[in-house]
């Protein structure tokens, strides 16, 4: 099949649902060869993806990954982008995370290591001592029992492998970029994902939809940023209860000024490190340190309100900003560790000299 969908790609053509499935399927069972994988996934990009397209694709891989179902009486809430964005910032996303955990959030954090960014989610938290390779059951004792748990994309992807070189061959954004953040092993019904292209909100939104997402914010940020923006306006395409929303989210919503794009960035992913346990730790910093803080906050307030502990966004920040300068989120971050049978004094070595 996979043959037939190349053919109709380099057509232009649209693959229906259930071409794209079996096309999904034959890849992830290794049925595809390398050249037919690299073939494929550049036609549908030459094309460009259709909402009904990737729906099937994430609902294939969905099926191929190793799910886990944490009970819990309450949303679950994912904050994990496509990467890809050029500005370098710190890690955002992970340190959203552990606020919203520390604010009573259930999160599942979706994540793997950085292909464009300086630190991604699995590079911050490995560098802190985190275990990468906790079993998918001790993934879901670890939401259930104090909130939050790490799933490493390659543990609870497996099928992924066989798409990995041919991705790397040919060293251009595919689809797989997208469907990374769609498929969340826990099934988190509640999302905040970020996007590096603004033509992916709408598309993106819709397959949430799909998929059967309860609450899901869908955001790009000004300077090409796949995160809520301190550096000016943000882009959002709100998904709730089955309806589609479009806004614009600003700093000064937060009664936040707006910053250049150098007070976010990162130069490492030694810094990168830094600055999370900076902001974590709630150290006050020079006014770059406090716009990542900021920045942080905006994130974990989205997370917040995803989560539904809040209202609106201006009551999640507020919530957002206690979980930090309580120390709770601070807590998460090292009850994270602990609980993973990560190396406990890693961490405690960062405290002595950070």
């Amino acid at each position: 099949m996979i043959r037939e969908c190349i053919a109709k790609l380099v057509r232009s053509e649209d693959l229906l649902p259930e071409e794209a499935e079996e096309a999904m399927t034959e890849i992830m069972s290794g049925k595809a060869s390398d050249a037919q994988i690299a073939s494929f996934i550049t036609a549908l990009r030459m094309k460009g993806e259709t909402v009904e397209e990737i729906t099937a694709f994430a609902s294939v891989m969905r099926k191929f990954c190793i799910r886990i179902n944490p009970s819990i009486n309450d949303r679950l809430v994912d904050t994990c982008g496509t990467g890809g964005d050029s500005v370098k910032t710190f890690n955002v996303s992970t340190i959203a995370a552990l606020i919203a955990a520390g604010a009573g959030v259930y999160v599942a954090k979706h994540g793997n290591r950085s292909v464009t960014s300086k630190c991604g989610s699995a590079d911050l938290l490995e560098a802190l001592g985190f275990n990468l390779n906790m079993s998918p059951e001790a993934v879901k004792n670890s939401i259930e029992s104090i909130g939050i748990g790490f799933m490493f994309a390659p543990v609870f992807h497996p099928a992924m492998k066989y798409a990995v070189g041919p991705r790397r061959e040919i060293g251009i954004r595919t689809v797989f970029n997208i469907l990374g953040p769609l498929t969340n092993p826990a099934g988190a019904n509640a999302q905040l994902l970020g996007v590096c292209e603004k033509h992916l909100l709408k598309p993106v939104a819709n397959v949430l939809k799909n998929l059967g997402v309860e609450s899901a914010m869908v955001v790009y940020g000004s300077d090409g940023l796949d995160e809520i923006s301190i550096t000016g306006r943000t882009s959002v395409f709100l998904v709730s209860n089955g309806k589609i929303v479009s806004k614009y989210i600003k700093p000064e919503d937060f009664g936040l000024k707006r910053v250049d794009k150098d007070h976010i960035q990162i130069s490492s992913k030694e810094e990168s490190v830094r600055t999370a346990l900076d902001i974590l730790r709630n150290r006050k910093g020079d006014e770059k340190l406090i716009s990542k803080r900021n920045m942080a906050l905006m994130n974990a307030a989205a997370a917040i309100f995803l989560g539904g502990k809040a209202k609106n966004l201006s009551e999640a920040f507020e919530i957002a900003r206690e979980s930090l300068e309580s120390g709770v989120a601070y807590d998460k971050l090292r009850e994270l560790i602990k609980y993973s049978g990560g190396d406990m004094t890693v961490l405690e070595e960062f405290e002595k000299n950070v």
